[in-house]
């Protein structure tokens, strides 16, 4: 199984709405991903590793996949509209996007 994580970096006074990015955007990606799509989280970053620090990313969208191969089948249809509805969450840079194998998870 793979994760693929996206993961928007933090500037000073960038929007990150949260609320919406939940409520809205992942559980719309999630339908139109349909079955391919094997699960889905959503965090809001509230700090970095030291005591008072600023988080290194605002915010992070998680979606998993049996694989590589089912991810870029999955989202190439949608990639355009995708990107379209940033703007409805977020006016910071685009996302760092990690593709990780799960080795382990409890």
């Amino acid at each position: 199984m793979i994760k693929v994580s996206f993961l928007y970096p933090y500037r000073e006074n960038a929007r990150f709405d949260i609320d919406y990015y939940c409520s809205h955007h992942m559980p719309w990606v999630a339908g139109l991903l349909g079955a391919a799509l094997k699960g889905w989280s959503a965090d809001l970053g509230i700090g970095g590793g030291a005591q008072g620090s600023k988080p290194a990313y605002a915010g992070a969208g998680h979606l998993l996949f049996d694989s590589v191969d089912a991810f870029t089948a999955a989202v190439a249809p949608h990639m355009k509209a995708f990107s379209d509805d940033m703007p409805n969450y977020t006016d910071g840079d685009p996302p760092v996007v990690q593709i990780s194998e799960i080795r382990a998870s409890s």
